[in-house]
């Protein structure tokens, strides 16, 4: 084992592999207190990359309805058992992650999903915490929620499944970070199944072997972001690079997301596998739950999205998710716009920071007519 250093724990950690960070690193922050559920980007997904035989079961991106929904069934309250209570600590976690947990024999702390936990891609929708009994009312904060949570391959620094992989048909690209699976090299052991505890390697089961998440890696080659980004009508993500905190850049809208407000939090970091994709948290679930989701610093990211009115270059940064097609690499804010440049210095998109607003008559003179309901 490698010792290598992780910053989601603060500390150091042990891992099969030589801790070599890409060039650039592949990363999506996602604010789940925009999501919807509307699953276009699990319909893109699915029609771009998994349409075939033997992926009827595969969703590379999913929606899940927080707290009681997951894909496959159980995935994270199963591991989180197996992992058992852990000492978080404040910013240094102290607990254990999958690698210190792993089984003799085993290089991660895993399991096997059953083939019917594949069966229920929408289990627990909409479900939320809590009855209404008759004649309550509402009361703030919220007595009943609940919480979309949209779920990609994370791309991790140091994966589970290039971890868990005997025949090192899984790998991490130096160039952009992506993760991929070497398919002429697959077997089909299941080991990536089995060791990534988020349960984003699938196996095929017509052509025996295991596929996953690309990153969508055709258009980020070309300047372009992933599916599930370019069409969520939400526009509840913004995919680019993301750097580690000593190399952060203020002009980079994922750096100063992540690494100057502090509003964008990683999934499971006690894991170990220093995930990049990161979830802006939901403002109006008990901070408790999101705790153990989280880690530390989801009050204070919570804090820092509801002053994002009072930021301009934070309100910036998250007026450009959805803005555009094209992999933003560098914005500022000026004025009372926000612009996003890609790697050449080129503008590609402009915001307003506040959207005019036009008040129109109710009747039209030049055209006779009524703009509003009259009946």
């Amino acid at each position: 084992m490698a010792k290598v250093y992780n910053w989601h724990l603060g500390r150091e950690m042990e891992y099969p592999h030589e801790g070599v960070r890409p060039a650039k690193q592949f990363g999506m922050v996602l604010d789940t207190n925009k999501c919807i559920a509307c699953q276009t980007c699990t319909v893109a997904c699915k029609t771009t990359w998994t349409p075939g035989r033997g992926q009827e079961s595969m969703f590379w991106n999913n929606v899940e309805s927080k707290p009681y929904g997951y894909y496959p069934l159980g995935w994270d309250v199963k591991i989180l058992e197996k992992l058992g209570v852990q000492e978080a600590g404040g910013k240094i976690y102290q607990g254990k992650t999958l690698f210190d947990a792993a089984p003799d024999g085993e290089r991660i702390l895993g399991y096997l999903p059953e083939d019917a936990d594949y069966a229920h891609p929408n289990i627990g929708e909409d479900d939320s915490v809590g009855l209404m009994s008759q004649g309550i009312h509402l009361t703030m904060p919220h007595m009943q929620w609940m919480y979309y949570l949209p779920r990609i391959c994370n791309h991790c620094t140091y994966p589970a499944c290039v971890a868990a992989c005997s025949r090192n048909s899984v790998y991490k690209r130096p160039e952009d970070g992506i993760v991929l699976i070497d398919q002429s090299r697959c077997r089909g052991y299941r080991e990536c199944v089995k060791g990534c505890p988020y349960k984003k390697p699938f196996f095929n089961s017509n052509t025996r072997t295991s596929e996953k998440c690309v990153g969508c890696y055709p258009a980020i080659e070309g300047g372009r972001q992933t599916q599930c980004t370019m069409t969520c009508i939400g526009k509840i993500r913004m995919q680019g690079y993301i750097s580690a905190p000593d190399k952060a850049r203020e002009d980079n809208p994922l750096d100063y997301i992540v690494h100057v407000a502090k509003i964008g939090r990683p999934l499971y970091p006690q894991f170990g596998l220093e995930p990049n994709t990161y979830y802006i948290p939901p403002t109006h679930v008990p901070p408790a739950y999101l705790y153990q989701m989280f880690g530390t610093g989801v009050e204070e990211a919570i804090a820092g999205y509801r002053k994002a009115k009072d930021d301009p270059k934070l309100l910036g940064a998250l007026l450009l998710f959805g803005a555009c097609k094209e992999i933003i690499h560098n914005f500022k804010v000026d004025g009372s716009h926000a612009m996003g440049f890609n790697e050449k210095g080129e503008e590609l998109v402009r915001v307003p920071l506040v959207e005019p607003i036009h008040v129109r008559a109710a009747y039209d003179e030049k055209f006779q007519a009524y703009r509003t309901n009259i009946t």
